[in-house]
């Protein structure tokens, strides 16, 4: 098959989505498929769109940002990204990406982040007949709000940790008592993402979050593990448990080799593995998710489970979750790619 790549971006988390593209790109060449790693926002200025599959081309060259010494521990400077493109407000896609796009039979989606996940660019494919991984523009757009898909949550009877929204310039009641996370509603890779244990450290928190979005949420910290669990094709996938050496999962003990311990399965008891792979399931469902996600869980010191959020487009850098899990039932790293991108094209033609 001819296959795209699709990575970068102007996100917070254009270097794990470069990151995540750059790996499922060379397993699904290694997997024998014809495969373009295009920059959603960079593009392409070749003038051979026709034959351009029939290139043999260093695609990782031509995508500015993707280096072998991986994510950085901070995230990366966007305006300088934004510089190399001065039409960029006017034309978010890069030159010829839609073309090329068009010309594939699947775009694996390696976005991550605003770009790839709030679900615009789902909907920009649908109407020009473009088949992509992962799920659709709607399921995006919900899971992008951490308020919403809470609010999806308590409607269903999924355990969530309580708490508020925030607007910026709202008044607030601090009506969640310390510890309390403080997070920007639409964002990932817990970028923008803080923990507040009085006054000081709160005010410092909002204006944080408030960098990245105009709503902010707030809600109770829960003291315990933390784990994640994939969901394949709406099946739970075993669970994996996140152990940070330092402070919490964090942007850098996300994508820092080393900064975090990570065990899969985890080692819970059976009922408590199936109590979390249900509300995992359930989640996917009710959210209307498509092909794969995952969802982030905490376990209170008490054993009471949380679901946090979902990941529409769950990372698949060297130190991801989702790779890790599928690993446990069999599926090495090439084979997983090769399962997401025959689910999607399934439920495509349905």
């Amino acid at each position: 098959m001819n296959i795209v790549v699709l990575a970068g971006g102007i996100s917070t988390e254009r270097d794990v989505s470069l990151s995540s593209g750059k790996m499922i790109y060379r397993a699904v060449k290694k997997n024998g498929h014809k495969v373009i790693l295009l920059d959603v926002f960079l593009g392409y200025k070749g003038t051979d769109i026709d034959t351009v599959f029939d290139k043999e081309e260093d695609w990782e060259s031509l995508v500015a940002g993707v280096k072998e010494q991986g994510i950085q521990e901070t995230n990366p400077d966007l305006e300088q990204i934004k510089a190399l493109r001065p039409d960029w407000r006017t034309n978010f896609f890069g030159p010829n990406v839609i073309a090329i796009c068009q010309k594939a039979d699947v775009v694996f989606m390696a976005l991550h982040g605003e770009n790839g996940e709030n679900g615009k660019i789902q909907a920009y494919f649908d109407l020009m007949g473009i088949t992509y991984t992962g799920t659709d523009y709607v399921s995006s757009a919900i899971c992008m709000d951490k308020g919403l898909t809470k609010d999806m949550f308590i409607r269903y009877g999924i355990p969530t940790p309580k708490g508020i929204r925030l607007k910026k310039g709202e008044a607030d009641a601090k009506s969640v008592p310390y510890p309390c996370i403080v997070k920007a509603s639409c964002g990932g890779s817990s970028v923008g993402v803080s923990i507040a244990r009085n006054d000081a450290e709160y005010e410092e928190a909002k204006k944080v979050a408030f960098t990245y979005d105009k709503e902010a949420i707030i809600e109770q910290y829960i003291e315990g593990r933390e784990f994640s669990v994939g969901v394949l094709d709406g099946k739970a996938l075993p669970i994996i448990e996140i152990a940070p050496l330092v402070g919490f999962y964090d942007y850098k003990n996300k994508y820092q080799a080393g900064s975090a311990v990570e065990t899969c399965p985890a080692e819970i008891s059976p009922e408590k593995t199936a109590e979390m792979q249900h509300y995992a399931e359930e989640a996917f469902r009710v959210l209307r998710l498509k092909n794969y996600a995952r969802m982030d869980f905490m376990m209170s010191k008490a054993g009471e489970i949380y679901c946090l959020e979902a990941n529409t487009l769950p990372g698949m850098t060297p130190t991801s979750l989702l790779p890790q899990e599928a690993a446990v039932i069999g599926l090495n790293y090439e084979a997983l790619c090769e399962k997401l991108i025959e689910i999607s094209i399934r439920d495509c033609e349905k």
